[in-house]
């Protein structure tokens, strides 16, 4: 099991939206093969930076599955435009 731990910017002033929206991008990673479950979290200092750690059953689930698929396609067109740079994603296994 792998833990992606992706650190995304948001437009300052949309924070209330994308919180709002991020329900709907959550039901649509969820379906994805190899998904197991995800933790958001918002930055005490930056109020509009948010920490996803999302745990895949393996790096290729994320990589390949999600990433080649349509579903990371609806995930994009829902919580892209609320980004004010591109998510710094990075991955992690349990020692």
């Amino acid at each position: 099991m792998i833990t992606e731990h992706a650190l995304i910017t948001i437009q300052s002033g949309r924070e209330a939206e994308f919180e709002m929206e991020f329900p709907n991008a959550k039901a649509v990673i969820s379906q994805a093969k190899g998904f197991v479950d995800l933790h958001i979290q918002r930055d005490i200092e930056a109020e509009n930076r948010y920490l996803l750690l999302i745990r895949w059953q393996t790096l290729e689930d994320h990589t390949i599955g999600f990433r080649q698929s349509d579903l990371f396609t609806e995930w994009r067109a829902i919580i892209g435009p609320f980004f004010a740079s591109p998510p710094v994603v990075d991955h992690f296994t349990q020692l």
